[in-house]
């Protein structure tokens, strides 16, 4: 019997062991014109290669303003330099409402010594503010 205990809680743990990490970019998006979560506007990744930008996902932000998985799933995040690009233009369109900034590019360095890296960007239609989340 406990040999079955055993062999039962070995499984349990590695199987955990292998489970699916959560993905490790996220965004969100907070319209600081009147406090609320911006829905429905369309984020893209894309990665320095050669002195170039590879596209390589893109998504639309949640009720909530956010995309918690913008990493294309079962890829391991690699170091390096990437954009993401926030087309707050289109965004500020469908509301009716003008704007300075058509997109908002946000460029970072991915060095691996997080598991995790989340961007945040604070929008109004004629300024914003972005930084390193958690």
């Amino acid at each position: 019997m406990y040999k079955n205990l055993f062999a039962i809680a070995a499984l349990s743990a590695s199987s955990s062991l292998f489970a699916a990490a959560p993905n490790p970019l996220s965004v969100h998006v907070l319209n600081q014109q009147n406090g609320l979560p911006a829905t429905d506007v369309t984020v893209v990744l894309e990665a320095q290669q050669k002195n170039q930008w590879v596209k390589i996902n893109q998504a639309k932000t949640d009720q909530n303003g956010r995309i918690t998985a913008l990493y294309p799933t079962q890829q391991q995040l690699k170091s390096g330099v990437y954009k993401v690009t926030f087309k707050t233009g289109d965004w500020y369109k469908a509301q009716k409402q003008s704007s300075f900034f058509p997109e908002i590019p946000v460029i970072f360095e991915v060095d691996s010594t997080l598991q995790h890296y989340h961007i945040p960007l604070l929008l109004s239609p004629y300024g914003y503010s972005t930084y390193r989340g958690s």
